[in-house]
């Protein structure tokens, strides 16, 4: 077992994380408290500290994890078995109106590098699309890919009639009728690419630790086009292994499931994962849509490993390209997570499950705080009495009150080291390590970084707003369902934005405003948060063009890996395998 995943070792390090978290808060609502005595102590002050000891102790978690992360860990074991001793496994591909082509090239590019790697494994497309015509088009551009089932990886594909569950219903569908045929599963997205070699890695692991119930990669997104894409794309990169590692080191072995890119024992699947409908309506009601941490408590409750591993390489998918779209699939993200407050209490949870839960439903609602924030403290500002000079009878001298702008500059730059040295520690290792290399060298990944700070700066005001949206709709009792995710989604025009992001942008205005007639002192201070929002129709637009400059660059373009290349390949010539037409149904074993 690694030492990272010791008990002893997981310990300490989520004692250190919640610790430092505290500690941050702690100095941050001290800090505020100060301040407002000052000036005179009131009720929106009060309010002010209790905000800022809530979102700096959200932000201080964050960074936490990510200096959690800097050591590195050992290097990943070379574990491989014999094809005699490779047990039956299935690659996993659940889709519901996805373009038929682009799957089909994905699933010809894995089924290329298993052959290469000589990985003996299955390929099971599970399909929940309705649509008819969608239907008579994926089965016709999937034909190809079926009917040879004396072939090396063979491909079944089937067509549920009955879509309970959305994506989990679909997998737990297949376990259900023909889990008993294999061992393990492979569970990707519909965008998913994963390299003959790391699945053969991934089954060496689990055949090693019978107790390992779900084992978790961490993938890399490719084929981001836009500015916006790259971006995310290079953060996942270069920033997101740090914070893995530092995740893994606080989760151990009840580690996060992310719902694709994974392996999972069909054993420990059947036990434990068959989800229930949650009683009531949807908002938090009906299907629990974040599905996947739901499953992973489950594992760990019925006694089985779930471990997440970022040093596993090979493992792909892509990612939104506009702002527009990740705001759209970060909606269900939010109406998912808070239907966990239904499911805290759930009994014989493990301990960190819970903590888990709590996470994920702080993950929204601390936007909603930090918006909470900014009003009280505007609030707090313009109801401040006039300072009193004389405030004792007959008294000569005046007495002037104490100015509190150390202590807010002492705030700011607080909560702007949160923010910027985790990143700028993930450089920092990267720089020592080696690792820059790939990403152009020290100096153009530092060029990135900085870029990223910058954008993510510009962004986070945006997001606050559908995020704090998104949470007063899932609590006004309003369905975002499970929109279709809209691959391959980039550009878009200024009147596509506006229309999208004009509510947005008139907010910003309007509080820009209002603090200028009212508060006007505070008016440089507000700037970084409501000028973003209200240009926010410009920044999507321009975000969404196509980025091909040196910023941002990450290994995977410099050297693109094999797998993604015949993806590329097969999706330019269109080219298909030769096969039969007919549809195989994978038949209960």
């Amino acid at each position: 077992m690694p030492s990272y995943l010791r008990d002893g070792a997981t310990r300490v390090s989520r004692v250190g994380a919640i610790f430092f978290a505290l500690l941050c808060a702690t100095a941050a609502a001290a800090t505020l408290a100060q301040a407002g005595l000052n000036t005179g102590f009131d009720i929106w002050d009060g309010f002010a500290v209790a905000l800022i000891a809530l979102t700096t102790a959200w932000l201080a978690w964050g960074a936490g994890q990510a200096f959690l992360g800097v050591p590195s860990f050992d290097p990943l074991p070379d574990m491989d078995l014999s094809n005699a001793d490779f047990p039956p496994t299935a690659i996993l591909v659940p889709i519901c109106n996805e373009n038929p082509t682009e799957v089909c090239a994905r699933i010809m590019a894995m089924r290329q590098s298993m052959q290469a790697a000589n990985a003996p494994v299955d390929f099971a497309i599970l399909s929940d699309t309705f649509d008819p015509d969608a239907l008579i088009a994926e089965r016709a551009a999937l034909a190809p890919l079926l009917g040879d089932e004396g072939a090396a990886n063979p491909v079944y594909y089937r067509n549920r009639t009955e879509r309970y569950g959305r994506k989990a219903g679909n997998v737990e569908d297949f376990i259900r009728k023909s889990g008993g045929a294999y061992e393990y599963v492979v569970i990707l997205d519909a965008d998913s690419l994963m390299e003959g070699d790391t699945i053969r890695h991934l089954v060496a692991r689990m055949e090693a630790d019978p107790s390992l119930g779900l084992l978790q990669t961490l993938p890399k997104i490719f084929g981001a086009g836009s500015l916006f894409g790259r971006a995310m794309q290079f953060s996942a990169s270069f920033h997101s292994p740090v914070f893995a590692r530092g995740l893994a080191r606080m989760q151990g072995r009840a580690g996060p499931f992310w719902g694709h890119n994974a392996i999972a024992r069909v054993r420990a699947l059947s036990q434990c994962c068959g989800l229930p409908e949650l009683s009531g309506p949807a908002p938090f009601g009906g299907t629990i849509l974040s599905h996947d941490y739901v499953e992973a408590a489950l594992l760990v409750r019925g006694g089985w490993r779930v471990e997440m591993d970022p040093r596993i390489a090979g493992s792909f998918e892509e990612g939104p390209d506009n702002l527009l779209a990740f705001a759209r699939r970060d909606r269900r993200w939010c109406q998912g997570n808070l239907q966990h407050m239904r499911l805290v209490g759930a009994p014989g949870l493990h301990g960190w499950s819970r903590f888990v839960f709590v996470q994920g439903i702080m993950a929204y609602l601390v936007s909603v705080a930090w918006g909470a924030f900014l009003i009280v403290s505007l609030l707090a500002a313009a109801t401040n009495a006039s300072p009193d000079y004389f405030p004792n009878a007959y008294q000569l001298f005046p007495v002037f009150p104490d100015d509190k702008t150390f202590q807010i500059v002492a705030l700011a730059f607080g909560i702007g080291g949160l923010l910027l040295l985790p990143k700028l520690a993930i450089f920092g290792e990267a720089a020592a390590t080696g690792r820059a290399k790939g990403f152009g060298g020290a100096l153009r990944a530092l060029g990135s970084v900085l870029s990223e700070i910058l954008l993510t700066a510009l962004i986070a005001p945006v997001m606050l707003m559908y995020q704090s949206r998104a949470v007063a709709e899932v609590f006004a009792g309003k369905d975002g369902g499970w929109p279709a995710t809209a691959r391959g989604e980039g550009r878009l025009t200024l009147a596509e934005s506006w229309r999208a992001s004009r509510w947005v942008s008139l907010f910003g205005v309007a509080v820009t405003v209002a603090v200028y007639l009212w508060v006007p002192n505070l008016i440089f201070w507000l700037l970084p948060v409501t000028l973003p929002m209200s240009i926010a129709p410009l920044l999507i637009a321009v975000t969404s063009h196509e980025s091909t400059g040196q910023v941002f660059t990450t290994p995977q373009e410099r050297a693109t890996p094999a797998v993604i290349a015949a993806y590329r390949d097969n999706l330019r010539s269109g080219a298909a395998p030769e096969g039969s037409s007919h549809d195989t149904i994978v038949q209960p074993a």
